[in-house]
């Protein structure tokens, strides 16, 4: 890892977790489609014994997603797989944990249901706060910008109050990606995200990762996963790792047509709660612009109601209608359709890569029937 972090975003993304260079062989090797491997007869396994437990093409991945976050790297076959790892490896009856009442619902429900049935406390927290005291909570989970109202919380701040009061500190770092911001540095213990999202954005993998830089601490949740078998396949890595050379140029775009669609959307009177983070006047603009290096392409509005919503999905031909974000085509997923709590008109809008002029005019014409 140290010997790409000289170099700028777009580099370490094209070369992130690539082997030497070795004449006749790829630049990235392909998928290893292995379960079992032989075994020295006497001495048992060398660098590879059993998939569950090591395969190289998913330590490979995880050496690039390690030089992008900043330390090392655990991927898991699903952003939620790597977050209830976090969870359930690092929290223990009787323990407090802070989660984010308005990020990402499925944790709010593993909080309030599995960690609360085996003794777990949670208190939620905006993530744009008030913020309580921290005394007596073991772990302070962060999600910023948070999914799906994209308010933003000082990760330096809060870790600094968190550790003064003996908690860790965990950041959701799946909305900004690692070439947004990389939380390790500004002071938390450890980086949770999907995988899913903007980080692969081909929409053709599920995938999740911790990162930490205490050795201890993601041995922890190694063994988590090594006892439960939450790991992605072979293939899946070999795609996500693929994916990863373009990121900085798709975020680029992304950014740049989120921009223009949250201009477009302030100026009309029948959209409101317009939110996005680079936006001057954006609530989370202040500490969105001095925290992250890149804002991301989603941006959230509202349309009223239900009917609203499907009328404009239904005109726009760019406008794809799902859910999940970051991909390279245009969604846009009605959040309260899932049993979120946001408004029934309330809509997470995720730029894709298209040229930022047909999506402005395509959007304009689907609001105007």
């Amino acid at each position: 890892m140290s010997s790409l972090s000289s170099f700028s975003d777009g580099t370490r993304a094209v070369h992130a977790g690539l082997p030497a260079p070795e004449v006749g062989e790829p630049f990235l090797p392909g998928p290893v489609f292995a379960a079992p491997y032989h075994l020295d007869p006497v001495t048992g396994p060398g660098s590879n014994g059993y998939a569950r437990t090591e395969h190289p093409t998913r330590e490979a991945l995880e050496s690039a997603i390690g030089a992008l976050e900043g330390g090392p790297t655990l991927v898991f076959s699903s952003g939620q797989a790597a977050i209830t790892a976090l969870l359930l490896a690092v929290l223990r009856s009787g323990d407090t944990v802070a989660i984010p009442s308005d990020g990402y619902f499925t944790v709010r429900a593993f909080a309030d249901g599995f960690l609360r049935d085996l003794g777990v406390r949670s208190v939620a927290v905006p993530t744009a706060g008030p913020y309580p005291d921290f005394a007596g909570v073991r772990l302070v989970l962060l999600e910023t910008p948070a999914n799906p109202g994209l308010d933003v919380c000082d990760i330096r701040a809060l870790s600094e109050a968190a550790h003064a009061a003996g908690a860790l500190v965990a950041v959701d770092n799946t909305t900004a990606t690692p070439l947004g911001q990389n939380p390790l540095t500004l002071g938390a213990d450890l980086v949770v995200a999907s995988g899913t999202k903007a980080l692969t954005g081909h929409s053709d993998v599920l995938l999740g990762y911790v990162s930490a830089t205490d050795p201890a601490l993601l041995a922890r949740v190694e063994t988590w996963r090594k006892q439960t078998g939450a790991v992605p396949g072979a293939f899946d890595a070999w795609l996500a790792h693929r994916s990863i050379a373009t990121l900085d140029l798709r975020l680029a775009r992304q950014t740049a047509n989120a921009a223009a669609v949250a201009e477009l959307l302030l100026s009309r009177d029948d959209v409101t709660g317009v939110r996005w983070p680079g936006l001057p006047s954006d609530p989370s603009y202040p500490i969105a612009s001095a925290q992250m290096r890149r804002i991301p392409g989603v941006v959230s509005f509202d349309l009223g109601s239900a009917e609203r919503v499907g009328r404009f999905l239904s005109a726009a031909k760019l406008v794809f209608a799902a859910t999940s974000f970051g991909g390279v085509h245009t969604t846009a997923d009605r959040r309260a359709q899932w049993g979120d709590d946001t408004p029934a008109g309330f809509v997470r809008f995720s730029c894709g890569i298209e040229d930022t002029a047909d999506l402005i005019a395509d959007i304009t014409a689907a609001l105007a029937s």
